[in-house]
């Protein structure tokens, strides 16, 4: 296969996950094990839980689950939504943010939770709402700063209880992160690659030469950022140099979706990945920065 044909398929497939498209498959709440939710779910976003770095939060097409080292896989979450744009707070273990669909159809709005994902409530309709944003990020310069994408880029100054349409979303946005140094410096991975805006996103500029499709970035609060561009592999750079350097591209088939970043060690990364071939989805676990990677809890 050449590589536009290549490129091709992996966008589609990636388009798919990032918009929540697919079949709707009814799951209970029970325990289960991550492999099983794997093949009746989306995953929507991946976050290390800070109150225990050994878990992880699995947002799905059908509720936030909590998912063990030993890939047992509980939902958290008292309804079995979908959760679009998780997020959770920098500082804050207890507070989570997301947006999405409920089960029984229409949009969730901006929403939170204070008790680690259990109980959610709406705290604002956004621009032109209730909004759905599938691409949303919370600045760890200022938790207060939180951007998203529904109708255009939207932005909010006051932890998401009011919010203003900045001007539309760069072209083809698949993902967004917010810089951790520069509440007005935000990043989007696109259909073209890594784009750039220092004016709290009125204007957009490349911010990796290479200009390939990039299905995920994301931004830790020590400045570094992670992205995977189809064709390269998972990428790292260090703000404020944007000296863009090779982490992995040890992934096949396979390209990521969402990472996260274990705060209590820089060193332990996990993503969740999307095969082009089987269309399996997959959570990693690395202990070595990105460079090498092993399943997670048996996916």
């Amino acid at each position: 296969m050449n590589n536009r044909k290549l490129q091709f398929k992996f966008l589609i497939a990636a388009t798919i996950l990032a918009t929540g498209l697919g079949a709707y498959y009814p799951l209970s709440a029970a325990e289960t094990d991550v492999a099983a939710l794997a093949k009746n779910t989306h995953f929507h976003g991946l976050a290390v839980d800070m109150k225990d770095p050994s878990r992880l939060y699995l947002a799905t097409h059908h509720g936030l689950h909590v998912v063990a080292p030993d890939g047992k896989a509980v939902r958290v979450s008292d309804t079995g939504d979908d959760f679009m744009g998780f997020t959770p707070h920098p500082t804050d273990p207890a507070i989570l943010y997301a947006s999405g669909h409920p089960t029984n159809g229409g949009n969730l709005g901006f929403i939170t939770s204070s008790d680690g994902g259990k109980s959610w409530s709406k705290l604002a309709d956004g621009v032109g709402g209730p909004v759905d944003f599938h691409q949303m990020d919370v600045s760890n310069a200022n938790p207060n700063f939180i951007v998203g994408i529904s109708g255009g880029l939207q932005v909010s100054k006051d932890g998401g209880r009011s919010w203003k349409m900045v001007g539309p979303a760069p072209k083809g946005t698949i993902d967004l992160a917010a810089s951790a140094s520069d509440a007005n410096t935000i990043l989007a991975a696109t259909q073209r690659g890594i784009v750039r805006s220092t004016d709290g996103g009125r204007s957009w500029n490349a911010a990796h030469l290479i200009l390939r499709p990039t299905t995920m970035i994301e931004s830790v609060a020590d400045g570094t950022l992670y992205a995977f561009q189809i064709g390269t592999g998972l990428i790292r750079t260090t703000e404020p140099n944007w000296n863009w350097q090779l982490v992995s591209n040890d992934f096949g088939d396979a390209y990521i979706l969402h990472l996260a970043v274990d705060p209590s060690d820089k060193q332990k990364l996990y993503v969740v990945t999307f095969d082009s071939k089987t269309r399996a989805q997959a959570i990693l676990a690395s202990r070595d920065g990105g460079t090498t990677w092993t399943k997670f809890g048996g996916v």
